[in-house]
């Protein structure tokens, strides 16, 4: 497979409005080893292989332990995560597949037990922008360095 184009000399304008958006997820309130985690959900459940490569590797570089990376996938039938990791992955598939899920009631309320309002939606935000970076990557092709 080959890439299409490189978005980022593609539109430059386009691509600076979403770096902006990532810089301003790590100030938000949701902790970054969480955010790692999503990210990587969010990726493998569009099918990214570029960002599911690179957010298993930050997570890894963080010190995530590759026990836990690899148990992402299978989170539900896993012992590995915490509740407030549960209900950030369940809420991020959620938001992801938004036109199969329609978010839950029960979702969103599991997710309000572990998450302040100001955290739902900083991290609603943070699963929004690695939908967008996903739909880039997989669009165009983009893949993982060897």
């Amino acid at each position: 497979m080959e890439p299409r184009l490189d978005y980022y000399t593609a539109s430059p304008e386009a691509l600076k409005a979403v770096l902006t958006l990532e810089a301003a997820i790590f100030e938000l309130s949701v902790e970054r080893p969480l955010l790692e985690l999503v990210r990587l959900r969010v990726s493998q459940v569009n099918n990214c292989a570029f960002c599911a490569d690179m957010h298993a590797m930050e997570a890894r570089r963080a010190g995530e332990t590759e026990r836990r990376l690899f148990a992402v996938s299978v989170w539900r039938e896993s012992p590995f995560f915490t509740a407030r990791e549960r209900a950030a992955l369940e809420w991020c598939e959620a938001v992801t597949l938004l036109s199969e899920s329609r978010v839950p009631e029960a979702v969103f309320l599991h997710a309000r037990e572990q998450f302040s309002e100001r955290e739902l939606v900083d991290l609603t935000v943070a699963i929004g922008a690695i939908n967008c970076w996903n739909r880039l990557a997989v669009s165009f092709r983009q893949l993982p360095p060897p």
